[in-house]
């Protein structure tokens, strides 16, 4: 029997943020394109308290592909823990994505 040990650090994919109709501004690394998604929706201009939020759409191409994943995120402020370490900031930025679904772009 075969077991899957923890992924490793090598597995990360990258994942270029697309603005526009092919302008591809960021890339963002993660191991699921959620992961991803969640590091360019804290990115976002973040409002004051969840409820508040604007959701944005995010689409990111994963790269070697032509599979885009077409996320909604949004971000916020919220005080940081009352157990944060020293350099940590007295307010932090937050953020949540959703999926809307996986475009293929064609091939050119």
């Amino acid at each position: 029997m075969e077991y899957k040990t923890m992924a490793s650090g090598n597995d990360k994919r990258n994942f270029a943020l697309r603005e526009g109709t092919d302008d591809e501004t960021s890339v963002f690394s993660g191991r699921t394109p959620r992961q991803a998604a969640l590091k360019a929706a804290r990115r976002l201009e973040p409002a004051d308290g969840e409820r508040n939020a604007q959701r944005q759409e995010l689409r990111l191409r994963e790269k070697g592909t032509q599979k885009v994943h077409i996320y909604e995120g949004w971000a916020w402020q919220e005080d940081a823990p009352s157990d944060k370490p020293d350099w940590m900031p007295g307010t932090i930025t937050e953020a949540n994505v959703s999926k809307q679904g996986i475009e293929h772009l064609q091939e050119i």
